[in-house]
Order: structure tokens, then C-alpha cells, then sequence
């Protein structure tokens, strides 16, 4: 209140603020960004261009394989390094279908650990973000193997592609003979996520497989979903498509569902 007993009155950029700011608390999208007449104000549009750099350094950085392997070895899986047929990120980015075929010499690094029957191979590829699957495949593989080394999994050998998309999984589990074929991979950059990573599956994959084969959890990371909530849902995914035989459109996530169940189970344990 004033002198005169009067109320303060606020500018209405104040109040803009004042009322976006509860709903910033649960997004990172850009709402409500301050304006000057019909232009955005300079702060907001730095961070939007600061953003659109990070997203465009994402889509250009090579993979690190060094530091890549160093985590994925501790995964205790042999892991194999291999490239598409793009030869650089340009072409990588030009082509799509070199990034979805195998370079001619991945065969013959693949053919000799091929297994007479595997249920799954773990495929790890830059995609559109080499920072994505550098940061989260590591913790997402640390929280999904020890469940499927209990349950009897035959699990084939890590692969790390360079320049590889979606559709190269599908060539490397034909390789080693895997039924399932799990590809994480780094995805398309955001304004507000420049390392999100995606994790593919696809059963009996094979040259004309398409992505109506596939079923997708996306957004791995901690601001989206966590590591442990993406293994729960890997691991649901992996189990049922074992036991039906199928994926993509006819196999629907219902692993939240069956979170719940299982919260009330143990709840109920615990009070009875």
C-alpha cells in the first residue's frame, strides 16, 4: 500500500511473470516469453538462440568411441565398433540410407561372434546426437542387464555404430542371429534437449522390417524419463515381445499399468 493508502499498482509485463510463473515449474518449453512491441524481448531470444546452437553442436558432434567404450565395457558384454556406410557426418546427414546400411567391413567383424540362437543384441548408436548415448546408454544398459542375465537371457555382444540411424540394428541382429533387436540412439535435438536418447526394439527384425514393426521409448534422460523408469519399461517391452512374438502396432506399452499393479501389491504386502 501507498502512502495514501492506495494499492501499488504493477506494470503488465510484471503481471505476465507474476502468472506464468507456476505453470515454468513443470515445463522447459518456452511460454509466456517477455516481448518488446512484436519481437521477442533480448533475454528470451539469446536463450532461444543459445538453444538453437547447442541443437545444432548436438546433430554435428562425432561419437567419442574412446570414452564411449570405457563405460560400456564395464557393462561386462564384449563390445564391438562398427560404422555405417556413410563415411562422414555429412554424408551421414545427406543420406539417410548409408546410416541405415552396414560399412562393408562390419560383416567380418560381426560374423564370428554370431551364436546359433540369441534373444536380443543391444545396439548403440550416435543417431542425431553423439552426446545423447554417451551420457545415458552407460546408465540405461547398467539398470536393464543384471535383470536379463537372472532371466536366462542370451544376450549377444554390444555394438557401437558410428553414422548409424534406426534401421541398422536390424542388419546386426541378422548378423548374430538375434531374435530382438534394441537399438539406443541418440535423437533429433530439441530447443530445450539437445541430449535426448531413444531406445527402439524390434522383433525378428529384417531387411524390409519397417518402423510399424517397432515399438519406441523416447526421451531418456534425467529431465525426461529416468533411467530406471526406462528400464522398467525396456524390460516389460523385451519380456512381451519374447513371449507374444510380435511388436510395433499389435504390442502396446502397458508397462505403467503394470507399475501400478505392482505398487498396490507390494502395498498391500506390506499392510497385511
Amino acid at each position: 500500500m501507498t502512502d495514501d493508502n492506495r494499492p501499488e499498482r504493477t506494470s503488465p509485463a510484471s503481471d505476465r511473470r507474476q502468472f506464468w510463473a507456476p505453470f515454468r515449474r513443470f515445463t522447459s518449453a518456452r511460454i509466456g516469453l517477455a516481448r518488446s512491441g512484436a519481437a521477442l524481448a533480448t533475454s528470451p531470444l539469446l536463450d532461444f538462440r543459445m538453444a538453437h546452437a547447442r541443437a545444432r553442436d548436438a546433430v554435428q558432434a562425432r561419437l567419442d568411441e574412446k570414452l564411449l567404450f570405457s563405460r560400456l565395457e564395464q557393462c561386462g558384454l564384449p563390445v564391438l565398433a562398427i560404422s555405417s556406410a556413410a563415411k562422414d557426418r555429412k554424408s551421414f546427414l545427406m543420406r539417410p540410407d548409408l546410416g541405415r546400411t552396414l560399412d562393408a567391413s562390419a560383416h567380418a567383424m560381426l560374423a564370428p561372434h554370431a551364436q546359433a540362437v540369441c534373444d536380443v543384441v543391444f545396439v548403440v548408436a550416435d543417431g542425431l546426437s553423439s552426446q545423447a548415448v554417451q551420457s545415458h546408454a552407460p546408465e540405461l544398459l547398467a539398470a536393464t542387464l543384471p535383470a536379463l542375465r537372472a532371466e536366462n537371457w542370451r544376450i549377444a555382444p554390444l555394438v557401437a555404430v558410428q553414422q548409424g540411424r534406426v534401421a541398422i540394428g536390424d542388419a546386426i541382429a541378422n548378423a548374430l542371429h538375434a531374435s530382438i533387436a534394441v537399438i539406443l540412439i541418440g535423437e533429433r535435438p530439441g530447443l530445450s534437449s539437445p541430449d535426448s536418447m531413444g531406445v527402439y526394439l524390434t522383433w525378428q527384425p529384417g531387411p524390409n522390417s519397417t518402423d510399424a514393426q517397432r515399438n519406441c521409448i523416447s526421451n531418456i534422460r534425467p529431465e525426461g524419463i529416468g533411467y530406471a523408469d526406462a528400464a522398467f519399461k525396456l524390460l516389460y517391452m523385451l519380456r512381451e515381445m519374447r513371449a507374444r512374438r510380435l511388436s510395433g502396432v499389435l504390442l502396446k506399452d502397458e508397462s505403467d499399468r503394470s507399475r501400478i499393479a505392482q505398487q498396490h501389491a507390494d502395498r498391500d504386502g506390506r499392510t497385511g
